[in-house]
């Protein structure tokens, strides 16, 4: 039975605005934003900003797409925009396009009676960028009749492994998932191992919500061009993902400052919350190790096409999105030995402890010794059929839901 309207949660892409290159969890809201606004039943988005929540009806969500997609640009933002914000930055503009196009603006105090007023009894509400996991919120949806809640919960990694987070994110982390277990009618999990560590954290929460697993769609990549003075005329790998603790970038600065391997390491991401002696190491630099920052979908696709294999040595992974990418690409995968791994790659990827600094300079120096014999080595033809489609998790999730 069709849903009488859905509301999907906007506010990480809203807030996300002028902040580069977008992350997996942006992703995915945009690839539940594109794909709702596809369906017959009437469309709604709710936007946490600076002073209170905005409703938006279909237009406003297509709004919402066209600027994750980057085709159209917000106008300055207004005074009062400045004012809330104290500068005049993507969100401020988005938020200013926003509030011209909703349908109802409201305080917090006043978000349950305004989703009362416009929303129909029955609505299903979607939070798939943990914005808004708060009792509060909650509360104010509950007051539209028969209104059911499901979640998309990408990881619990802030609570099985604290110390590769942030100082100050996980207690917050804490609190989200407390209301996403003791509020949520479906939690969605991209994978079965994911799921399984999320289902034992939310046993220790006090409810475990009912669940459905489906892994999330990959958009097939289109590479574009390097200029030819970029690519390096060794053989070379790629490492991709935020430069953040649980990536595990030391451990290949350190197989390039210690082995010194035959071939170039790309290190391509954006810097999160890395330690200073990390960031300092890149900064100073080690001989065949090269960052690139700011690189759009198709520049990164590219340098996957002609790399010997991604690096992938996490420690933690709630899906492992790089991953399949480059193997769509028929780019080897070397990856770290987790469970996730193990069921969204199977057969089409090298397994290595995180912590074995030698099996990783075994594996990389292995791919060298195929490109200096003019080997393929392990790489193989793209497979774009074999992966998770949209297509496929949506018809799992919405069927369901």
């Amino acid at each position: 039975m069709a849903a009488p309207a859905w509301l999907l949660d906007l506010t990480r892409l809203v807030s996300r605005q002028g902040k580069g290159v977008p992350t997996g969890i942006d992703r995915v809201e945009r690839a539940y934003l594109e794909r709702l606004m596809q369906v017959p039943e009437p469309l709604f988005g709710l936007v946490q900003t600076s002073v209170g929540f905005l409703l938006l009806d279909r237009a406003g969500c297509a709004a919402v797409a066209n600027l994750a997609r980057g085709r159209i640009a917000p106008p300055p933002a207004t005074l009062f925009s400045r004012m809330v914000r104290r500068r005049d930055d993507g969100r401020a503009r988005a938020e200013a396009l926003l509030r011209r196009k909703a349908v109802a603006r409201t305080i917090a105090a006043g978000l349950g009676r305004t989703l009362l007023r416009h929303l129909p009894e029955g609505a299903r509400y979607l939070n798939v960028g943990h914005s808004n996991l708060s009792p509060s919120v909650m509360k104010a949806l509950r007051r539209v009749p028969g209104l059911r809640i499901a979640v998309l919960v990408h990881d619990v990694i802030p609570l099985v492994h604290p110390e590769f987070c942030r100082p100050g994110t996980v207690e917050p982390f804490r609190r989200r998932m407390a209301t996403v277990a003791a509020h949520a009618d479906l939690v969605i999990h991209s994978a079965e191992a994911t799921r399984a560590v999320t289902e034992a954290e939310f046993a220790r929460l006090g409810r475990v919500p009912p669940g459905v697993t489906a892994p999330l769609g990959v958009d097939p990549p289109v590479p574009g061009r390097l200029p030819p003075d970029a690519v390096p005329r060794r053989p070379y790998f790629v490492t991709l993902g935020t430069i953040e603790p649980r990536k595990n970038h030391d451990l290949l600065l350190d197989l390039w400052a210690r082995a010194a391997p035959a071939a170039d390491l790309m290190v391509i991401g954006a810097r999160g919350w890395a330690d200073r002696a990390t960031l300092a190491r890149l900064d100073a630099g080690i001989p065949g190790v090269r960052e690139i920052r700011g690189a759009d979908d198709a520049e990164v696709a590219a340098w996957l096409g002609g790399a010997r294999a991604l690096l992938f040595p996490s420690r933690a992974e709630g899906f492992g999105l790089p991953a399949i990418e480059a193997a769509m690409l028929g780019c080897p995968v070397i990856c770290s030995d987790l469970p996730v791994f193990r069921e969204i790659l199977g057969d089409k990827a090298v397994y290595v402890d995180p912590g074995d600094l030698y099996s990783w300079s075994e594996a990389v120096n292995r791919h060298i010794l195929a490109a200096n014999k003019n080997e393929d080595g392990d790489r193989v033809e793209g497979d774009r059929t074999c992966w998770p489609s949209w297509d496929g998790h949506f018809n799992k999730v919405l069927t369901v839901f």
